[in-house]
């Protein structure tokens, strides 16, 4: 079984052309049967994040976190390894997800909020309510070979905010923690996807060693990973097709720098 601590630091993204790595999103694992539990479409079932690892394993494809997958590629390793991300810290990644990745012999990313520890995504208007990790809940994940990384104190535009709530934000949230694991967390994922070029360069002048994003645009580089959303309706025909687009896409952006 794979350990990955993230004690190492990340390595970055090459800047020029280079097809950024294939990293999959995911929030929340849980049980559900009515489309209405599931308002924001982040919610997969167990069953149906075993049948996606299944299927990430059947094409010689690994999951690992996206500090592990930076390294490998920095030194040429990276062939078959697929970024694995879960957003927000939901308690369910602990007692659903981590069975499951320990299973398929993979680690992921968590992202967390270390300014929500123990309540609610209340940043949901239309819920349902989902319950956040614990700081020993956290503490649990990485002592399981996952690696932990920043999502903000408080899940906030950064777009919009101060430069002090920025900085809170960033750096606030790192050092929280490391207090917390006793480990400086290399990623940040931006909340709500939402980004520009001051709040990356922000993240990269924190400290981070990279940062996540959904569809950066022109922005796409080590401080703006695109990720590929995974939804509970993703079989294998839809991963099949999510892959072909992220390769196509990664080229793009690879010739036109």
């Amino acid at each position: 079984m794979s350990a990955d601590t993230g004690a190492a630091p990340a390595a970055q993204v090459p800047a020029h052309r280079t097809a950024p790595p294939w990293v999959l999103m995911y929030h929340s694992v849980t049980e559900f049967t009515d489309p209405s539990e599931d308002p924001y479409g982040i919610t997969v079932t167990p069953r149906a994040l075993a049948d996606q690892l299944r299927w990430l394993r059947s094409r010689g494809l690994r999951g690992v976190s996206v500090g592990t997958l930076l390294r490998a590629l920095a030194a040429g390793r990276g062939d078959g390894l697929v970024g694995l991300t879960f957003d927000d810290g939901y308690t369910d990644f602990l007692t659903h997800a981590l069975p499951l990745l320990l299973r398929h012999d993979c680690t992921a990313t968590l992202f967390v909020l270390p300014g929500r520890l123990g309540v609610d995504n209340v940043w949901d208007p239309l819920g349902p309510r989902k319950s956040l990790l614990t700081a020993e809940g956290i503490r649990e994940v990485a002592a399981a070979g996952q690696e932990i990384g920043s999502h903000g104190l408080l899940h906030q535009d950064l777009t919009i905010a101060t430069d002090d709530v920025l900085q809170q934000e960033l750096r606030g949230s790192r050092d929280l923690l490391r207090e917390l694991t006793g480990t400086l967390p290399e990623g940040f994922c931006y909340p709500y996807g939402h980004l520009d070029a001051r709040v990356v360069e922000a993240a990269r002048e924190a400290g981070y060693g990279y940062a996540c994003a959904i569809d950066p645009g022109h922005l796409t580089g080590p401080y703006a990973l695109p990720r590929t959303h995974v939804s509970q309706a993703d079989g294998a025909a839809r991963l099949r097709l999510k892959l072909l687009r992220h390769q196509v896409r990664g080229l793009r952006r690879a010739v036109r720098r």
